[in-house]
């Protein structure tokens, strides 16, 4: 067996190797001084190869002698070049331009995230590349954080074409063998389709969706998980991408007839670069109509839940009613997401009124019976802490963890995902939602998004919906509006809403309903109650 070159060796008389740079699973990278030309260059060893039998290194240096050819069809900036291929200790090694500087991979752990304009612009060198290569009949097939490297003078280049498919040459890859970085893999090479173009997109949008989130979108805890999620699973929503997010969801189509055209996806990241929501991204938002069959399969499969008194929607997405206004950044809903929206149309189609804006995050199992000995009453204003005013007592709830002030008497209910706090089985209320990956990056738009399912469907009436700032954030909205309620408390009924986003990225919602005869004991009780309001403290 071959033994592994060291530092100081010197390859085809002119390279000498002078420290590892970085390293994967198929070899290591060196930084190198080229004797000859008298410059640094990078010098790639195919270290898998010695430790593997001769049938699966002789695929191993074929790849690496195809990752040369690859790279040397392509002629673009953002490309690392190619200087020489050799031969050395009886395997292949390839001399490429040397980048003073960081993998996108390692920048994004180092700084947290990458902010969305620079990802954007990162974005925009790697689909140049891309785009060169596929106008030679190259595709890439391992995009991802650490196949981009970013040099110091500013510029982004895209290295390892070592498992590039090369149109009109001969696969080196044998039967059922996936290749690539698995979580960045397009769905449709995992279930064994043909790559194309757009599966080369696909692993940019989850390259992105890496750098701005700092975490990979499908990496599960297993390589089969994370295979089942690249093909079955929605991305987490985005909560810090800004105007690039609309850009990542579209890219990140499953089926590779949805995604938009390299063209296409070159405009959207100039306008991501200059913080322009891209208009033309809303076309690839995954949307699906609701068939009557499915409202009826939903409704029959729903297992049986107390009605809820106040009519508005559970998060209800454009994806299952796709109804303007459209919000400005919502991503691709998980199938969980639309089996509770079609669930939800349903109870509503059937002249049931539903409220829960948000799904509670806390661990809080329960079908809406009492939980008064869960509830213990903190009475305790600790110091500088207001304390409650007369008739008002200050909870902290023991599962979710938020504070807020709620009138004597008033006892803790779990309501499905949502928490309430009742004097009366409901005909008098406080509910408090959040969810820490809010669909919209705006509590405006939700809201309004909102009013257009509880108008489709009640006598609504709108006293007011504004943006406000609330506990110092400006992402906030305050909804007043009026219905008749028909069933669990029919009659006028009266609600408001607070709803903003922390500065975790958490979106919280503060609910208050009473019939409107008591509306105006119960717009005081809100303020009281928002006076008091506490998100759960961080750990």
């Amino acid at each position: 067996m071959e033994q592994q070159t060291g530092a100081g060796a010197v390859l085809a008389g002119r390279y000498r190797l002078v420290e590892p740079i970085g390293s994967g699973g198929m070899g290591k990278v060196w930084r190198a001084h080229d004797e000859l030309l008298h410059r640094t260059v990078a010098v790639k060893e195919l270290t898998a190869g010695l430790y593997v039998a001769q049938a699966d290194r002789e695929v191993l240096h074929a790849r690496t002698q195809k990752e040369a050819r690859a790279a040397a069809r392509i002629q673009h900036p953002a490309v690392v070049v190619v200087h020489d291929v050799l031969e050395h200790d009886d395997r292949p090694w390839i001399v490429m331009e040397y980048i003073d500087g960081p993998s996108l991979a390692d920048a994004a752990k180092a700084a947290g995230r990458i902010e969305p304009a620079e990802a954007a612009r990162i974005g925009l060198h790697v689909l140049g590349a891309l785009r060169a290569a596929h106008a030679v009949g190259v595709l890439h097939r391992d995009v991802k954080p650490g196949n981009v490297l970013l040099a110091k003078d500013g510029r982004v280049l895209l290295t390892d074409f070592g498992i590039a498919a090369i149109e009109g040459d001969s696969s080196i890859t044998r039967t059922g063998e996936i290749v690539g970085s698995i979580d960045y893999l397009a769905p449709e090479r995992v279930t064994g389709g043909t790559p194309g173009t757009s599966s080369d997109l696909w692993s940019l949008g989850a390259t992105l969706y890496t750098a701005v989130e700092a975490r990979s979108p499908f990496r599960r805890t297993s390589p089969i998980s994370s295979l089942q999620a690249v093909v079955n699973d929605e991305p987490p929503a985005l909560r810090q991408a800004g105007a690039l997010g609309p850009v990542i969801t579209a890219l990140l189509r499953k089926d590779p007839g949805d995604r938009p055209s390299a063209q296409e996806t070159e405009r959207m990241l100039i306008e991501a670069m200059e913080g322009r929501q891209p208009k033309a991204a809303q076309a690839y938002v995954p949307t699906r109509a609701v068939t009557p069959e499915e409202l009826a399969d939903a409704a029959e499969e729903a297992p049986p839940q107390p009605p809820a008194p106040a009519p508005v929607p559970d998060r209800v997405r454009t994806a299952a009613l796709p109804e303007q206004p459209r919000p400005a950044a919502e991503p691709a809903g998980g199938r969980l997401k639309r089996a509770a929206a079609v669930a939800l149309v349903a109870a509503l189609v059937g002249g049931g009124a539903v409220f829960g804006v948000l799904k509670f995050t806390g661990d809080d199992a329960g079908g809406g019976g009492s939980d008064k000995n869960a509830s213990a009453p903190d009475r305790q204003g600790g110091a500088g802490e207001a304390a409650p005013p007369a008739g008002y007592t200050k909870v902290v709830d023991p599962l979710a963890g938020f504070t807020l002030f709620v009138p004597e008497g008033w006892t803790r209910k779990a309501n499905g995902d949502q928490i309430d706090y009742t004097p009366d089985d409901g005909k008098h209320f406080i509910r408090i939602a959040s969810d820490s990956t809010p669909d919209y990056r705006d509590p405006y738009a939700h809201l309004l998004d909102l009013e257009t399912q509880v108008a489709k469907r009640t006598d609504y009436k709108k006293v007011r919906l504004n943006q406000n700032t609330f506990r110092d954030s400006t992402r906030a909205a305050l909804w007043d509006f009026t219905w008749t309620e028909k069933q669990t408390h029919p009659g006028p009924r009266r609600a408001k809403e607070q709803m903003y986003i922390a500065p975790d990225g958490t979106e919280y919602a503060v609910y208050m309903s009473s019939p409107v005869a008591d509306w105006a004991t119960t717009e005081q009780q809100f303020d009281v109650v928002l006076s008091g309001w506490k998100p759960p403290a961080k750990p």
